[in-house]
């Protein structure tokens, strides 16, 4: 056990929520573990640096079910029904076999031309603004991988502003009974529109998860279709919104980076990559609860639900792992992150974030030659909490 004392994250206010690295390094020069108290209310603990975080993302002592949580810890399920995020192997394995097959890098890649599509449109009447600004959350980061998942999951357009506000507190707000009701608000939601495409099947792939079957028969039940369908439309546009979001605020803040890929756009696979490494969409994954003790660099973690967190922000720009890793560099070899988690929790929809932030970034860049922010970068909100991370708008002008 630790006899170190309860560092409150929240106590640390807005300076933390805008820039949590020093925070998180000064606890690493500490030690790989320490017991905090999250925005969001709950104690938990939290592990920094990269080798100790890495191994703890697979490590099966930790389990993704709530009903693992200690009821001490007073946290709140931030999801609906049974999904992938909220279980262990064998129920995860069996449920990840089912949805696999539609997200293969394959069958991401064939989506581009038509992300490639829906940009240039967004582009289009981005800069027909007649004052040449725009707010990019607003004109771009948002609005394309809105459409693109919910064209691939075939959800109404004209439901996407309410979706667009239950997501967003469900997985920010810090305020536990705004996160349960946009919750529930949001599962009520699904259950009509899987009730909708039972009845009216399409081409899309909620319609292909509810009929889809193993070679055994194996199917979706209709509380992991719920789970499902939550788990994709969330982490399906949430993730990339703050993707594409904070490679660019990254890209205007380091001129001499923009100017390296405008002068070479091969590097931007390597650019996106270093993006996700130095300023990933999310900051600490899911939550996970110890189903036994676990050790962590001479710190015993007890068993029984306790609530452990991961700094995958933290992880991403250890020394020990990237030198000079907190030096923003588009030609750095960023391979091994995690960004994207690690372990069987690994994101399902990788390959389609990393399209979408390439096409939405290279595009953005070869249209507007002189992009430029339009407002101090002291300034931009940030989510609250510390699950997501990126700024709520980005004013840029050009």
């Amino acid at each position: 056990m630790t006899t170190e004392p309860l560092v409150d994250l929240a106590a640390l206010g807005e300076q933390f929520t805008r820039d949590p690295y020093p925070a998180y390094a000064a606890l690493r020069a500490k030690g790989p573990v320490h017991r905090v108290r999250i925005p969001e209310g709950a104690e938990a603990w939290l592990v920094v640096g990269y080798e100790q975080g890495r191994a703890l993302l697979a490590d099966q002592r930790l389990s993704k079910h709530w009903s693992r949580a200690s009821p001490s810890l007073g946290v709140s399920k931030v999801s609906a029904g049974s999904s992938m995020l909220g279980s262990d192997a064998p129920d995860h394995t069996r449920m990840r076999k089912l949805v696999a097959r539609e997200f293969t890098p394959r069958r991401m890649e064939q989506l581009a031309p038509r992300v490639q599509e829906m940009t240039d449109g967004l582009l289009d009447a981005m800069l027909a603004a007649p004052d040449r600004t725009a707010d990019l959350v607003e004109a771009l980061s948002f609005p394309l991988p809105m459409a693109v998942i919910c064209e691939l999951l075939g959800v109404p357009s004209l439901d996407r502003e309410a979706f667009r506000t239950w997501s967003g507190q469900a997985v920010s707000s810090v305020d536990p009974s705004l996160r349960a009701s946009s919750t529930q608000a949001m599962t009520a939601y699904i259950a009509g529109l899987l009730a909708d495409k039972r009845e009216r099947p399409g081409e899309d792939l909620l319609s292909a998860l509810i009929h889809t079957s193993d070679e055994d028969g194996d199917r979706l039940s209709g509380d992991e279709l719920i789970g499902m369908a939550w788990l994709l439309l969330v982490a399906g546009h949430e993730t990339t919104v703050n993707l594409i979001t904070n490679g660019v605020h990254n890209l205007l803040a380091h001129p001499d980076q923009l100017a390296a890929l405008r002068a070479d756009f091969t590097l931007i696979d390597n650019a996106v990559e270093e993006i996700l490494r130095f300023e990933g969409p999310v900051e600490t994954p899911t939550y996970r609860f110890t189903t036994d003790p676990i050790e962590v660099g001479g710190t015993v973690i007890p068993g029984g639900g306790e609530l452990v967190l991961v700094a995958m922000s933290d992880a991403n720009r250890d020394p020990a792992r990237y030198p000079d890793g907190s030096r923003f560099d588009i030609t750095r070899d960023a391979r091994g992150h995690i960004a994207f988690g690690h372990g069987i929790h690994y994101c399902l929809g990788a390959p389609l974030a990393r399209i979408e932030a390439r096409i939405a970034i290279r595009s953005l860049l070869e249209r507007c030659p002189e992009l430029r922010s339009a407002a101090d970068p002291a300034t931009l909100p940030w989510r609250t909490g510390i699950l997501m991370r990126g700024p709520l708008s980005l004013p840029v002008g050009w």
